[in-house]
């Protein structure tokens, strides 16, 4: 028996029409009516979807442009610097998106391919066309050595991508806004939209960089290649294959074993070891092995936070190869009266390194708190430069820090070190009257503080913050950590770069040292040397600048921060003759 054809019921609106068709003009009338709004529902309904995938495409490209952006910034910090890298980068980002914006017309005329499936391309030969120009930065130099690299490398990715962009949105409807607003609005919303992403993004990625291989530099380009790849699927692809292989295998700045195993062959023939190293808050942290001279250091990006003799044994503590932190324990010797003994004393350590100062106090049976921003700095420390384990130590940073505890800590440290890590320009919010303030509430009125300041004596900043230092503390001694440079050699090298002691006292009196005792020295050869600083610095050492330039204040952070490319350039250059080139440009 053949199946029973099935028919759908009918519902009761469907059975009345079909009985009653429209007879009169109105019924017609209200039928073409129902028709044109349901033809008018798809219609919007087709153009919404249309829209939001124009704006969920340009969204995503606006994104990952703003993301590669910083990384491209991370990467090139271990190199160059923090500062020296940002230097040029809002110029490169500026042409490239001038460009790609109004020439993307001319790219689809004139390439062979779309403009889009360009960009997995070009993102997979960033770290590896990046690897390369690291080893030429000695050629570049500071000062144009970031904007030539990103120039070969971030500048081609923001041209198409913006060139992209610009496709993209040539399908958004804007019929809508009145034509003096229609013509500007794609562009501006655009760079309104980057900016939050890239101020946004770049909190994020330093808050989580280092918590796995794919959240470091290089792994953070590999995944914004993928994410490249996802958008524009191209044949094209398989030409990246020679970047993928060079960053899987060849590349020493991924952070995989293999590229450490790498990294140390290549280190090993010069005489260098890679002990550690991790990408952490405030850079990337290495700690090395000089087995020619014997002695041990660790970086941070393009700074040395400190190093230690391997050639000299351990006794109580480690010999230290810069004198300026075993000048700082001279803390110590300062005369003051009704002075506290060491085991009853307390001292506030503000920036690790690899803690010679702190490890010297805590020998020397005082109480000692250390407050380090970076978690990485710290474990190093520890780990690899045998900082004790009886002090108390606080991870944060030391603004909101002193803030939170300003009343639980009032007059309660006989001594204070202000040591925190510059990389070639001052951490201003350090310096300010406000904190030197703070940290002078805590002090006891017979206590002293030790402020280790880097600078140039050839800029104003230095002066500057020497003048904040003797506004807080009036009674004040200046040294600095080696013999000033003679005047021909600043004159052919343009700076007089130096570490700066600064000692005071809340009493008032002139701030004398006492001749050290025996036990004073730790049976450390580098403290009978260095421990009394030697090179006392006049006020007419500073720059003529700074006289007039007064104090630093929190709401006047621009006296400081306009000298800060200067600064870092200087710094640089040191750092450049401090430790081989070859170590600085391979990580």
């Amino acid at each position: 028996m053949p199946p029973r054809k099935q028919t759908p019921k009918r519902g009761p609106a469907q059975a009345e029409s079909s009985k009653k068709p429209p007879e009169t003009k109105e019924d017609f009338e209200e039928e073409l009516k129902i028709l044109a709004d349901q033809a008018k529902e798809e219609t919007f309904s087709n153009w919404a979807t249309q829209q939001g995938i124009v704006y969920v495409k340009a969204a995503a490209l606006i994104a990952l442009m703003a993301v590669y952006a910083n990384v491209s910034l991370l990467t090139l910090s271990p190199v160059y610097g923090q500062i020296a890298a940002t230097r040029l980068h809002q110029r490169v980002i500026w042409t490239a998106l001038f460009i790609g914006w109004g020439g993307n017309v001319f790219l689809n005329r004139a390439l062979p391919v779309k403009t889009i499936a360009l960009l997995p391309l070009v993102a997979a030969y960033i770290p590896m066309a990046q690897y390369f120009l690291f080893l030429f930065s000695e050629t570049f130099g500071a000062k144009l050595g970031p904007a030539i690299t990103e120039a070969l490398t971030l500048f081609p990715l923001a041209v198409l991508s913006t060139a992209c962009l610009a496709d993209v949105l040539e399908d958004a409807d804007l019929s809508k806004l009145p034509k003096s607003i229609a013509g500007s609005a794609p562009g501006l919303g655009s760079y309104a939209f980057f900016k939050l992403i890239e101020g946004q993004s770049m909190h994020q990625l330093i808050a989580q960089i280092g918590k796995s291989v794919f959240q470091t530099r290089i792994g953070l380009e590999l995944v914004l290649a993928s994410a490249y790849n996802v958008m524009a699927r191209s044949k094209l692809l398989v030409w990246a294959i020679p970047a993928l292989f060079h960053a899987a295998f060849y590349n020493t700045h991924l952070m995989t074993p293999m590229a450490t195993s790498s990294l140390n062959s290549t280190l090993h023939a010069r005489g260098w070891s890679l002990v550690d190293r991790q990408e952490s808050t405030t850079g990337y942290i290495s700690v090395l092995n000089n087995h020619q001279d014997g002695f041990r250091v660790m970086r941070c990006d393009h700074s040395l936070l400190g190093g230690e003799w391997t050639k000299f044994p351990r006794k109580i503590v480690a010999e230290p190869i810069y004198s300026v932190f075993t000048q700082l324990e001279a803390v110590r010797l300062v005369e003051i009266p009704n002075k506290t003994p060491d085991s009853e004393a307390k001292a506030l350590n503000i920036g690790l390194g690899i803690g010679t100062t702190p490890s010297a106090l805590i020998a020397h049976g005082i109480d000692t708190t250390i407050v380090e921003i970076d978690p990485v700095v710290y474990d190093f420390a520890k780990k690899y430069f045998g900082l004790p384990s009886n002090h108390t130590a606080v991870i944060q940073d030391a603004i909101s820090w002193s803030q939170s505890k300003k009343d639980d800590l009032r007059e309660h440290y006989d001594y204070i070190v202000h040591d925190v890590f510059t990389g070639g320009a001052e951490p201003i919010p350090l310096f300010t009257e406000e904190f030197l303030a703070g940290l002078r509430h805590m002090l006891k009125p017979n206590g002293v503080i030790a402020i280790n300041y880097a600078g140039d004596f050839t800029l104003p900043p230095l002066g500057i913050v020497m003048n904040t230092i003797k506004e807080v503390f009036p009674t004040c001694r200046i040294f600095r950590e080696g013999e000033p440079p003679s005047a021909e050699t600043i004159e052919e090298t343009g700076r007089d770069f130096d570490n700066v002691i600064v000692f005071c006292t809340k009493t008032g009196e002139k701030v004398t040292f006492r001749k050290p005792a025996e036990a004073d020295y730790l049976d450390s050869l580098a403290r009978r040397a260095y421990l009394l600083p030697k090179h006392e610095v006049d006020e007419s050492a500073f720059s003529a600048t700074a006289v007039d330039a007064g104090i630093l204040r929190v709401n006047e952070t621009e006296k400081l921060a306009k000298w800060h490319d200067q600064s870092a350039l200087g710094h640089w250059a040191v750092m450049r003759t401090v430790i081989p080139s070859y170590i600085w440009q391979n990580w």
